[in-house]
């Protein structure tokens, strides 16, 4: 699989006139040879990717994450730094980047500290963007990507009715946080042992449980906090960072009430956000453009009265915002074989309601693959 990529991504370079590509994003590092949770910039420690058009691979990481790299790294050459040796992670560039005619780069997600130093050894002119080609490399998912999609579809299903069967009157924010953690952890782990052999991939859940409940319903990212649930509010559960299976992302979420709707006028909202998901999905399918989606999605939402709203979804993979998006602007063809998170949403002053699912584009329309219901006699608990 690593070697298929890798041998596209020459061609492309081939194409383009790249004679070498240096990655520094995680997920692309991770999706060209399965090296995968180094340590990375968060402590300083730049791990480099360095692929030539006509020579060998090299990975330059730190010494401290060697042992992880010779286990999981599909590369030619491994060199490790360490802290305060030599000239640490810079030791290798100046030669491997000298007579080069094109160099590419990642300018989005190269660490500061390396484009630094990678500007001192290549002239402004001979840099290139590295970027595009590998994002629409991504964008169509292979058999075994789709693979890892639909069971991500699995983890966060379990996730959604462990967290819908937690909620209740007079329970924290918290233990629902808990009761998802572990019912992902436990289906991906089930999954893993079924359909891998990699043994290193954990099942376990990460990300904070983004949740919010009564009178913080409109805050779009809060996390799981010690708040008690009352009857008759809203509960707003968000999968979009925990749905990270052998790391495929996905997004999902859900709008609940806590044994009825107390302020009927929320009711109201919430059938807008439906809708506005329903119609973007009746314009989902091949051959037609994302942004074409967004209006659909968006011409519910103004029509009802409500603002312009945020975009309709994105596609995901083994990041969390792939290539395209379903906003307007977006002119990307959808094609079978892309992954994409597809929502409805309604936000007012005092609330806020959203729907949102994964979805496979097929050859004749889609394919969905997270499950749960959403009608409003469905999510009232």
């Amino acid at each position: 699989m690593y070697e298929t990529r890798m041998a596209a991504l020459r061609r492309r370079m081939a194409e383009a006139g790249i004679d070498v590509a240096l990655i520094t994003d995680d997920d692309n590092v991770y999706y060209l040879t399965g090296y995968y949770d180094y340590l990375h910039m968060e402590f300083g420690r730049p791990t480099i990717l360095m692929v030539s058009r006509d020579g060998d691979t090299l990975l330059i990481t730190p010494t401290i994450d060697l042992v992880m790299a010779e286990a999981a790294a599909q590369v030619d050459r491994v060199a490790p730094w360490n802290d305060g040796a030599g000239n640490e992670w810079r030791e290798e560039l100046p030669a491997a980047l000298s007579g080069t005619a094109r160099v590419a780069i990642e300018p989005d997600h190269m660490p500061p500290l390396v484009r630094g130093y990678v500007d001192t050894l290549v002239d402004a002119a001979k840099l290139g963007n590295v970027t595009p080609i590998l994002a629409d490399m991504r964008m169509i998912k292979t058999g075994p990507e789709l693979q890892q999609a639909r069971h991500a579809g699995e983890v966060a299903t379990a996730m959604m009715a462990a967290g819908r069967a937690a909620i209740g009157d007079g329970v924290p924010e918290y233990e629902v946080a808990i009761a998802t953690s572990q019912a992902g952890t436990r289906k991906a782990a089930e999954l893993l042992a079924a359909h891998y052999v990699d043994a290193d991939m954990s099942p376990n859940t990460h990300f904070l449980q983004i949740m919010a409940s009564g009178d913080t319903i409109t805050k779009t990212h809060h996390r799981a906090t010690t708040r008690v649930m009352r009857h008759g509010e809203p509960v707003f559960l968000c999968f979009c960072g925990m749905t990270n299976f052998h790391r495929f992302k996905l997004g999902f979420d859900r709008t609940f009430w806590i044994g009825e709707i107390a302020d009927k006028s929320q009711a109201a909202v919430y059938e807008v956000a439906l809708a506005s998901q329903q119609a973007a999905l009746k314009a989902l399918r091949p051959g037609v453009t994302a942004e074409s989606v967004h209006t659909a999605y968006a011409e519910v939402i103004q029509g009802a009265g409500y603002d312009y709203p945020f975009r309709c979804g994105r596609a995901t993979g083994y990041s969390f915002l792939e290539k395209p998006q379903l906003v307007t602007g977006d002119k990307t063809i959808l094609q079978p074989g892309m992954v994409l998170a597809v929502d409805g949403s309604v936000s007012v002053q005092t609330f806020r309601a959203q729907v949102g699912d994964s979805f496979i584009i097929t050859e004749d329309g889609y394919e969905q693959i997270t499950q749960h219901p959403k009608t409003i006699e469905d999510i009232i608990l």
